[in-house]
């Protein structure tokens, strides 16, 4: 129970962490800053480049960067 409700407490301070990283980037997710994240984070030849992956990736950064927020 108590690892199911971090999981839901990570995941609601992930989504708070990239709409903060959205907000930061002026909602302009053809700057470079997107650019470069999407290049070395998923790139063309990768498997992992699919919608779905993307998603869960992204999300699990989230979860580690609001991890990290919360040592602080």
């Amino acid at each position: 129970m108590t690892k199911t409700i971090a999981y839901i407490v990570d995941t609601i301070g992930a989504l708070w962490v990239l709409c903060t990283l959205v907000l930061r980037s002026g909602l302009n997710f053809s700057s470079p800053y997107w650019k470069w994240r999407m290049n070395t984070a998923f790139p063309e030849h990768d498997p992992a480049s699919q919608q779905q992956s993307k998603r869960h990736l992204a999300l699990e950064y989230a979860r580690w960067a609001h991890r990290i927020r919360r040592l602080r």
